[in-house]
């Protein structure tokens, strides 16, 4: 064997290490990143549930017919905007998630003095279809809670796999992005205040 083709063996066995990898590296991102894109597609699903029984719990309060007329417009100018904002998967940043998290939240506040309104209606506290699309909600809403979980572990998966030396030397090559997390709402850490009040 020529001793100038043992270098040329070296160097070619190191290109293909680091070519191996490299595609290594891409490849378990690329599943990572795809996986925490499906995980927002589900927490999607579940606010449109949850958007999709507020059509229905609208229906059946509007029955009340002296039921009051701000209180339920509010929760449909709500409801409008909720559904309005979405975000592409492919394009998760932070400010496309704040602004999201921020239709959610109006429409989470809405719908609960919606909720707290219905007990001066004792005939709409009964009616069953109230009843059961109010238990619905209320499931819809823990799965919201699973979901965004779920998202942000998807997540954490992936930045840990993008952030760790060596792949962050790649990250860049690559084009993988820092992916933001679902976080709660501003202020949500405080006692909310609770009225009874129904004067």
């Amino acid at each position: 064997m020529k001793k100038w083709l043992i270098p040329v063996i070296i160097i070619a066995l190191l290109a293909f290490a680091i070519y191996q990898w490299a595609v290594g590296f891409n490849n378990t991102a690329v599943e990572y990143e795809a996986n925490a894109k499906t995980a927002w597609s589900n927490v999607e699903s579940s606010y449109q549930r949850r958007n999709d029984l507020i059509g229905n719990l609208v229906k059946t309060v509007q029955g009340a017919a002296d039921f009051e007329k701000s209180t339920l417009t509010a929760v449909i100018e709500a409801r409008a905007k909720a559904t309005s904002t979405t975000i592409d998967a492919s394009n998760l940043t932070a400010d496309n998630m704040a602004q999201f998290q921020q239709a959610q939240s109006g429409l989470s506040g809405a719908l609960s003095k919606l909720l707290v309104s219905v007990e001066r209606y004792p005939e709409l506290k009964a009616n069953q279809n109230f009843l059961e699309l109010q238990s619905q909600l209320e499931g819809t809403e823990n799965r919201i809670n699973i979901a965004r979980d779920r998202y942000n572990e998807k997540v954490n998966i992936y930045d840990i796999h993008t952030s760790k030396f060596p792949g962050s030397v790649l990250v860049g090559w690559f084009g993988f992005e820092e992916m933001p997390r679902y976080k709660a709402d501003a202020g949500s850490e405080n006692a909310p205040d609770v009225d009874f009040d129904f004067k």
